[in-house]
C-alpha cells in the first residue's frame, strides 16, 4: 500500500535532514540514482471528508485543482486522485535537493476523469494534459480512453504509469502539469487526472575546485516560490529555534586548501650549515554563500543573516553568542557529525630548522578544511534558505610542510652582493702612514682620584 510521507520523512530519506553516519562525508562514491523528495505525492494531505470532489488546496503543492478519494478516483492505494482544472490553473511543486545539471524522472499515474458531469464523448479517446520540468521539454500525453461512458454516472478510472525525464535547468527545479482540455462546454471537473508521483534523481558530481571565496549564490524560497531576496527567509530564522538547519551529505565535504607559506624565508649565504627554532603562528576563518550573495549584489549585509564569518575574531566571537542561525547550523552539524563545529582557529609551532649552505627554508601551510551545504528551513516547512558554509576543520590535521631548497637567482644575486662599506674621503690610494708594533700603555694613576699627566709612552 502506498502511503503519504510527511515532509520531514521525505527529507531524511533523501539525505537532506542530518545524516545518521558521518563516514558518508568522508566519502562521496560516483552519482547514483537516488529518492527525490516528492512532499504529499499521493494527494492525501489535507485530510478530505467524503469522497469529493474538492476544490482546497493540497499540501505542498501551488494550484486549485479537484481531489477526489482513493475509492471515488477508482484505485486501489491509498493515493488519491487529482484533476486538473481545465482553465489553464496548473499543478505545481519545487522538487527539493534537486541542484541544476540533475537528471530527473519522475513516474506517475493518469487517467480520463471520473466525474459524473463527462460525456461520453469528452473521454471517448482520452484527454490532454502537458508536464514538464524547469530546464526540460514540455510533454505532451493523452490519457487512455474510456469509452463506455455516460453523462450522470461515474468513472472507474483507468489509470496509466507514466514517466517525464528531464535535466534540471534550475536548483529546486519546479514541476508542473497542465490541463490541456480548453472546450468551453466541458464541464470544470471533466479534467484529465494524475495520481502516485515520486522521483528519482541522477545528481550531479560535486564540484570540488570551486574556492571557499566563491560559494555560489544562495536561494530563498517560501513554499514553491523563490524569494526575491533573502532577507524575509533570513529574518524568519532569526529567533533560537525558528529554524533548523538540514545538511546534504552528498554535496559536503572535507579537503586540504591550497598551501600557503607562512612566516618569513632563511636564506642561508654562509659556507655554514646554520641551525635554529622559530615559532609559528597561523589562524583560519570561515566563508559563507549568503554573505558572498549581498557582496555580488552590492547589498549591505543585514543584521539577521550574519553568520561568524567576518575575519574578525572579536566580531565573530559576538556573532557566535548572538546570532540564531549560528547556533542552528552548529547544532545540526554537531548532531549529524558528532564534532563541534569551528567558525575560527589558530595555532602556534615551534619548529627546527637546518639550513644547509646556499640553501633556503621555508614552511607552507596546507589547512584542513570542510564545506557543508544545506538548507534554513523555518519550522512551518514555508520558508527554506540554502547555505554554503566553508570552515576551519579539525576531523583530519593540517599540513605543515618544512621545507629547504636551492636559492633563486635574485636570491644568490643577494648573497653575492658586496658589503655595505663607506669611503675613505681623503688619501684613500695612499700608502699606509705610520706602522704600530705594539700596544701603547698607559701607567696607573699615582694616587686614588688623580689622573696621571702621561697618557702615552714611548716604545723602546
Amino acid at each position: 500500500m502506498n502511503r503519504t510521507l510527511s515532509a520531514l520523512a521525505v527529507l531524511g530519506a533523501t539525505g537532506l535532514l542530518l545524516p545518521v553516519a558521518p563516514a558518508s562525508h568522508a566519502a562521496h562514491a560516483a552519482p547514483a540514482e537516488q529518492a527525490v523528495p516528492v512532499l504529499n505525492g499521493d494527494f492525501a494531505d489535507p485530510v478530505m471528508k467524503g469522497d469529493g470532489p474538492t476544490t482546497v488546496g493540497i499540501d505542498f503543492w501551488t494550484g486549485l485543482n479537484q481531489r477526489y478519494s482513493p475509492t471515488a478516483s477508482g484505485r486501489t492505494d491509498a493515493s488519491h486522485g487529482v484533476a486538473l482544472q481545465k482553465d489553464g490553473n496548473t499543478l505545481r511543486q519545487r522538487l527539493r535537493g534537486v541542484r541544476a545539471g540533475a537528471r530527473v524522472t519522475v513516474t506517475y499515474e493518469d487517467s480520463p476523469a471520473v466525474s459524473k458531469e463527462c460525456t461520453g464523448e469528452q473521454v471517448v479517446d482520452g484527454q490532454p494534459y502537458a508536464v514538464g520540468g524547469s530546464g526540460g521539454a514540455v510533454q505532451e500525453v493523452t490519457t487512455a480512453g474510456d469509452p463506455d461512458r455516460v453523462k450522470g454516472t461515474p468513472g472507474k478510472g483507468r489509470w496509466t504509469g507514466r514517466a517525464y525525464v528531464f535535466t534540471a535547468g534550475e536548483n529546486d527545479p519546479v514541476l508542473t502539469f497542465t490541463s490541456r482540455v480548453t472546450d468551453s462546454r466541458t464541464h470544470v471537473t471533466c479534467s484529465p487526472m494524475i495520481a502516485r508521483i515520486r522521483a528519482v534523481e541522477v545528481p550531479p558530481a560535486v564540484d570540488k575546485t570551486v574556492g571557499k571565496t566563491s560559494l555560489g549564490t544562495s536561494e530563498a524560497y517560501k513554499g514553491n516560490e523563490r524569494e526575491s531576496s533573502l532577507h524575509n527567509a533570513a529574518a524568519a530564522c532569526n529567533g533560537e529555534n525558528a529554524c533548523t538547519f538540514r545538511p546534504d551529505t552528498r554535496t559536503s565535504f572535507r579537503y586540504y586548501d591550497t598551501a600557503r607559506v607562512v612566516g618569513e624565508a632563511y636564506v642561508n649565504c654562509t659556507r655554514n650549515t646554520l641551525e635554529h627554532s622559530r615559532l609559528l603562528s597561523y589562524s583560519e576563518r570561515s566563508h559563507d554563500s549568503i554573505a558572498q550573495t549581498y557582496t555580488e549584489a552590492g547589498l549591505a549585509l543585514p543584521e539577521v543573516a550574519r553568520l561568524p564569518t567576518s575575519g574578525d575574531r572579536v566580531e565573530d566571537e559576538k556573532r557566535i553568542k548572538e546570532r540564531p542561525m549560528a547556533t542552528q547550523f552548529s547544532l545540526a552539524y554537531e548532531k549529524g557529525w558528532q564534532r563541534a563545529w569551528q567558525w575560527f582557529s589558530s595555532d602556534q609551532r615551534t619548529v627546527v630548522e637546518r639550513i644547509q649552505p646556499g640553501e633556503v627554508s621555508w614552511v607552507e601551510l596546507q589547512p584542513s578544511r570542510e564545506r557543508v551545504e544545506g538548507w534554513f528551513v523555518s519550522k512551518k516547512d514555508d520558508y527554506r534558505l540554502h547555505a554554503v558554509v566553508d570552515g576551519p576543520s579539525r576531523a583530519v590535521p593540517d599540513r605543515l610542510l618544512q621545507r629547504t631548497g636551492p636559492m633563486s637567482e635574485a636570491e644568490k644575486q643577494r648573497c653575492a652582493a658586496s658589503r655595505p662599506m663607506t669611503t675613505t674621503p681623503v688619501g684613500a690610494d695612499a700608502p699606509a702612514s705610520a706602522s704600530d708594533k705594539g700596544l701603547v700603555r698607559t701607567p696607573a694613576p699615582a694616587a686614588p682620584g688623580v689622573r696621571s699627566s702621561a697618557r702615552t709612552l714611548t716604545l723602546e
